[in-house]
């Protein structure tokens, strides 16, 4: 392997979110966080290089998105997911949270429903809430494995729902960890178009994907009705740059969006975002991209492991994508609030707790660390997850479903 990935990066003092951040209970010493979704690995080389050549510049005053950054991205997914996006299609913003914003805003109005699967992104129920509209919530349902599959008959009530004006899709998944099919997503796209719903496709995760598994891009399905939002943000870990693409083919509603967009002020990048953009989109981006990817495939292993052996009443859900495990915690019987504030003042780690995404007795892990870290981290988690009272059947494999 090219990149160290097991090398440690000191991230505190850096005003990181993710190591700086004040937790939510008060922890005497130094915390270790697998929570919030960003990555501890330097970014790839390559991405480095450009920037350090951006800042050798020297002036960094407003920017103008270059051609480079469409050809490099419409290049990008056409050859590696076969979705063939053309230049006037795409349009840029600050993020993808802020683009689905964005895009709620351009076709709702106050008190309209988004219908969602749950568990979701907790940035989901934000983006909906603070346009003065409403989640409608469809539970996803959970099988052997466990795995969570989409259970279309909720998903057709939330759909029939008549506040419903949106269908919010999260593909590949997060927390669930699931890459939908093409049969999924067809069965999506048909009931969405039945029930005359957009479909708002966050794609954000479709780069982080376990050996021999395939994300189908929405827009790839039923192009004509899904406006997609894209970065490189979280497969190169640059998601503090600030930029993300959002897809239609739909010349009036890529203009609702634009309008929408400049309403919000989120219309401009900073300079070093694209070139960064175009770095990541590039052979050498994939590269390094493959190279994460199988880290993580082992990080998951050994997570799964450790969960088996030391604490098999709490199942691990079956990941396919992200760098994020959710871990079944309802054998414990309490909020996942209160999990993870107590492996924050027992053990001084730092997990999600379920809650936040819709559902409880969950945690979501972030595995995106090196291997050392990690495995320090689930020892810490699984001590205190056994210190935990529970119903009695802590060293059992749970069949609470």
């Amino acid at each position: 392997m090219k990149n160290n990935f097991d090398r440690i990066v000191d991230r505190r003092g850096t005003c990181c979110l993710k190591w700086d951040s004040v937790p939510p209970v008060k922890v005497d010493g130094e915390v270790l966080p697998l929570w919030v979704a960003d990555m501890d690995f330097a970014a790839a080389p390559c991405i480095r290089e450009a920037m350090q050549k951006r800042l050798d510049h020297g002036v960094f005053g407003y920017e103008e998105v270059p051609e480079g950054w469409y050809e490099a991205a419409i290049r990008w997914f056409a050859s590696r997911h076969g979705w063939t996006m053309r230049r006037e299609e795409i349009l840029y913003t600050t993020g993808v949270v802020p683009g689905i914003s964005a895009v709620i805003k351009a076709f709702t109005e106050p008190g309209d429903g988004v219908v969602v699967m749950t568990p979701v992104y907790n940035h989901f129920f934000s983006s909906i809430r603070n346009n003065g509209c409403e989640p409608i919530c469809c539970p996803l349902a959970e099988a052997s494995g466990p795995r969570y599959e989409i259970d279309f008959e909720a998903l057709e009530r939330g759909c029939a729902d008549p506040r419903a004006k949106i269908l919010l899709l999260c593909n590949p998944h997060n927390p669930a960890g699931r890459i939908w099919s093409r049969e999924d997503l067809e069965k999506v796209a048909e009931m969405a178009r039945r029930r005359s719903l957009l479909v708002i496709s966050d794609e954000i995760h479709c780069e982080i994907v376990r050996p021999g598994r395939h994300y189908v891009p929405m827009a790839t399905v039923d192009p004509s009705n899904c406006i997609t939002l894209f970065s490189p943000s979280k497969s190169f870990n640059i998601a503090g740059l600030q930029m993300a693409g959002i897809w239609s083919d739909n010349p009036e509603w890529r203009r609702k969006v634009n309008r929408a967009i400049n309403i919000n002020e989120i219309c401009d990048v900073n300079p070093f975002a694209p070139v960064a953009g175009i770095a990541a989109y590039s052979d050498e981006g994939a590269a390094w991209l493959e190279e994460l990817n199988a880290y993580f495939q082992d990080n998951y292993l050994m997570l799964k492991e450790k969960m088996a052996e030391k604490a098999p009443a709490f199942p691990v859900f079956e990941l396919e994508a992200t760098y994020l495990a959710w871990i079944d915690c309802r054998v414990l019987g309490m909020r996942s609030e209160d999990i993870e504030k107590e492996l924050l003042k027992r053990e001084k780690v730092w997990v999600n707790a379920g809650e936040m995404y819709g559902v409880e007795g969950f945690i979501r892990v972030n595995m995106a660390t090196s291997r050392a870290l990690l495995s320090e981290g689930l020892d810490r988690m699984i001590r205190g997850l056994s210190a935990l009272p529970g119903d009695g059947n802590m060293h059992k494999n749970s069949q609470k479903r």
